[in-house]
């Protein structure tokens, strides 16, 4: 799974493990963590039980794995759809045919109000964003975050149904758009947004899984705001936060995308 999505990696004693109301806990950080297991993984009754822990608003979560194998530097590509509920796809990685887990279809196991609560919370005065994205797989893996981070989301799958939600009357604060898309990428969404007389203000922040200087320069000449690395979570809520307190102000010369260089981290289990 994408590294960015975890909090920690972790390995727990077992003796720390307690079966409480039928579900797995520990306490953790001084409160208790559910553990939540996937199909197939069972909780390990003696040693030490490798998870990944997922923390969010004062909650934590436990994924139960196997073994964590390996952290890897590698672009992502999803060449296979998932069939199994909590898999998005299949992809090549270090050579090998390896399933990425949709870390969004855990989360509501041990906090079934994961996801709505905060933005339940927040909801009066939610800033809108508009994501535009052609890949099914990081629209369900970002999608669950913007929201957890008090955002309301609205998706779009290619540029241009994200031009006609634009232009559909209803507002948004800030767009989040896929650089690599087909028939219109994200560098020409970008430009048409500014042609158009009413839309030349909006905050645009560029989505991608490749970051170069010469891509970076390549957004700021099309007017994105900004330019983060897809699994830069803490980059890419950073950005938001800065581009829909203020509005312009050209693109954000921050060392947010250059320090990922097109690759993402992901935690092998």
């Amino acid at each position: 799974m994408p590294l960015g999505l975890v909090t920690r990696l972790e390995e727990i004693a077992t003796d720390k493990i307690e079966l409480s109301n039928g579900r797995y806990m520990v306490q953790y950080r001084e409160q208790l963590m559910p553990l939540v297991q996937m199909t197939g993984v069972t909780v390990q009754t003696s040693g030490s039980q490798p998870i990944l822990v997922f923390a969010d608003d004062g909650r934590s979560m436990g994924l139960v794995v196997d073994e964590i194998i390996d952290i890897v530097e590698e672009r992502l590509h999803i060449e296979v759809a998932g069939q199994a509920d909590g898999i998005l796809g299949s992809a090549v990685i270090k050579g090998q045919a390896t399933e990425v887990i949709d870390v969004g279809h855990f989360l509501p196991m041990a906090f079934a109000d994961w996801f709505s609560r905060k933005e339940m919370r927040t909801s009066s005065t939610a800033q809108s964003v508009l994501l535009v994205d052609d890949s099914a797989f990081f629209r369900n893996m970002l999608a669950p975050v913007l929201k957890a981070a008090g955002y309301k989301v609205r998706v779009a799958v290619n540029a241009q149904e994200g031009l006609a939600a634009l232009r559909s009357g209803h507002t948004f604060d800030v767009v989040l758009t896929d650089i690599e898309m087909p028939d219109m990428n994200g560098f020409e969404f970008a430009e048409t947004i500014r042609a158009d007389n009413n839309l030349s203000t909006m905050p645009i922040i560029a989505l991608s899984s490749l970051v170069s200087p010469a891509a970076i320069e390549r957004g700021r000449q099309a007017g994105f705001h900004d330019y983060v690395a897809k699994f830069d979570r803490p980059g890419l809520i950073a950005a938001l936060k800065e581009q829909t307190a203020e509005s312009g102000g050209g693109m954000n010369k921050s060392s947010r995308g250059k320090q990922f260089a097109g690759k993402a981290s992901l935690a092998g289990a």
